[in-house]
């Protein structure tokens, strides 16, 4: 495959990993701060030091132990992570979360926007079809659902309309399942919102999903969107 055409600051924050290195790799949903429910999916998966689990982004806010989240991920060196806009607000001082350090924003901050391997591309928000990736900056990787400007659920979407040429995991749009087509496939399955928590394992092409038992926030039914393709079975 050839090279991967990226916006210059992008081009800063994108990591290739060979996954030749790896034995299994699991892509994971967006987590927000639930840690009960992470460590229930990786007891599910069950990756060993020769497994690679990549997270789509926003580990933090919402959810009760962002802390902890960030913690668990980082003690890990098979565990990498995208930098979803959840984090991005947190570097830029709009958000903030007392019981994360100043060691913890330091981290988010070196975070890929963009993890890549063969013909795959893992970003927080997705790839907008009608423009050039090289074109995307930080804020649109993170944060582009609709293709008509603005963060809108009232679509149409990026995934219903991308044609590749990589297959694209994301999170950031929150599905009542998993968004599955051809070249993009959406995790974030509202953990935090009493969904599930979703991954997706790359060589086996399943889904493995845990439902949370908990809403830690509260989410109007119009941004939760029911995505047209079936999840994988």
């Amino acid at each position: 495959m050839s090279a991967l055409s990226f916006h210059p600051r992008v081009a800063e924050q994108h990591l290739r990993v060979d996954i030749d290195d790896w034995d299994d790799v699991y892509i994971v949903g967006d987590v927000h701060g639930c840690l009960p429910a992470l460590e229930r999916l990786a007891e599910r998966l069950d990756p060993s030091d020769d497994d690679l689990v990549v997270f789509v982004g926003d580990l933090v806010r919402k959810g009760p132990d962002s802390k902890g989240v960030v913690d668990y991920v980082r003690e890990r060196d098979n565990f990498l992570t995208v930098r979803g806009n959840n984090e991005e607000k947190l570097i830029r001082g709009t958000k903030e979360i007392d019981a994360l350090t100043d060691d913890d924003l330091d981290w988010m901050a070196n975070l890929p926007v963009a993890i890549s391997w063969a013909d795959t591309l893992v970003v927080h928000g997705g790839v907008h079809p009608n423009i050039p990736l090289s074109e995307h900056d930080v804020d649109k990787l993170q944060n582009t659902r609709a293709m008509n400007p603005g963060d809108s659920y009232d679509g149409p979407f990026w995934f219903e309309h991308y044609e590749g040429p990589q297959r694209v995991f994301f999170g950031h749009t929150v599905m009542a399942h998993p968004a599955v087509y051809q070249y993009a496939i959406g995790l974030d399955t509202g953990a935090v919102y009493g969904g599930a928590l979703t991954a997706y394992d790359f060589h086996a092409d399943e889904l493995v999903s845990i439902d949370v038992d908990v809403t830690h926030e509260s989410r109007k039914d119009s941004k939760i969107l029911e995505p047209q393709q079936p999840a994988l079975v």
